[in-house]
């Protein structure tokens, strides 16, 4: 049982939560999720199964796209409607425009401090640990990258935007920062992530659907080249297959087709459906002392070379 299922997180669990109810209904325990959504966040999830568990890092790379609900006027500990209330101020008339200058100066690259309540760890204790002991740290901001924020909806002191950003962005950092270009603050009150790098919230079922199928006998998960179908891949000629499983990358003209590819490009190699391996294209060999590629995930048998 080997793949990835995509999940619409519900609202009130958190990832890990997601995570014990998948071994529940598949009985195992090689589970694990590819991007953490708080608990009061919903949407997109991918869950690796099997040997899924070994493509999490190249998973976690892609951009994310979101839905987000904020409330201007009130600040709280957390970002979050989950925190406590610490400053009230009165919203007035703020334009649409106001509001799309403010949201545009939060976009491209920019320093984002990690929020008190998250998951990084300051000496092995999660900050959101020691925020609940009323102790806050200093954080180093962030670099992350934010494509775009647009303004779907005006209903002050209601406000929906939709957001695309980088891995690691904190969209409730993003809803507090506008709050405060506006100088009126802001919360995050609903989050939904309707994009997981190549996977959207249309390829997704619940885990009412997904204990559904289970009890029908069916699994919808995606296979792991299914799951890698964002990254180029490359058929292996048999015989370089089988130097692949002793851990021996093959050779460029071994595999087809091998046009429109770059040095330092990662790629998938195959056998039809099946995936031999995740490699960056390396022709100068400066890692390997054989073939064209460094290898970073084999699945043929021949173990890892990270």
């Amino acid at each position: 049982m080997d793949g990835l299922l995509l999940i619409d997180k519900p609202k009130g669990l958190t990832s890990f939560d997601v995570v014990r109810q998948v071994r529940r209904l598949l009985g195992t325990r090689r589970v694990g999720h590819t991007g953490t959504l708080d608990p009061m966040a919903t949407g997109v999830l991918p869950v690796a199964v099997g040997e899924g568990t070994r493509l999490v890092q190249f998973l976690l790379e892609g951009d994310k796209e979101y839905r987000a609900t904020l409330r201007l006027g009130q600040t709280t500990d957390t970002q979050d409607a989950d925190g406590v209330i610490l400053l009230e101020r009165p919203v007035g008339e703020i334009s649409l425009a106001e509001l799309q200058q403010a949201a545009a100066g939060l976009t491209g690259s920019i320093q984002q401090l990690p929020p008190m309540y998250s998951a990084i760890k300051m000496d092995g204790v999660p900050l959101y640990r020691l925020a609940r002991r009323g102790i806050e740290v200093e954080r180093t901001p962030r670099t992350v990258f934010v494509e775009r924020i647009e303004v779907l909806r005006r209903a002050l002191p209601e406000v929906e935007i939709a957001v695309t950003c980088s891995k690691g962005t904190y969209v409730r950092t993003l809803a507090h920062d506008l709050g405060e270009r506006l100088g009126v603050g802001a919360h995050l009150t609903a989050l939904r992530r309707v994009r997981s790098g190549p996977f959207r919230i249309s390829d997704c079922i619940s885990l009412d659907e997904l204990a559904r199928l289970v009890a029908e006998g069916r699994q919808p998960l995606l296979g792991l080249r299914q799951a890698m179908r964002h990254l180029p891949a490359l058929e292996v000629a048999p015989e370089a297959r089988r130097r692949l499983r002793c851990g021996i990358p093959p050779a460029l003209v071994d595999c087809s087709p091998a046009t429109a590819l770059s040095p330092g490009e990662t790629v998938l190699l195959v056998d039809g459906e099946s995936l031999l391996a995740i490699a960056l294209l390396a022709p100068g060999r400066e890692r390997e002392s054989r073939g064209d590629f460094e290898l970073l995930r084999v699945f043929t048998g021949g173990g890892a070379v990270d």
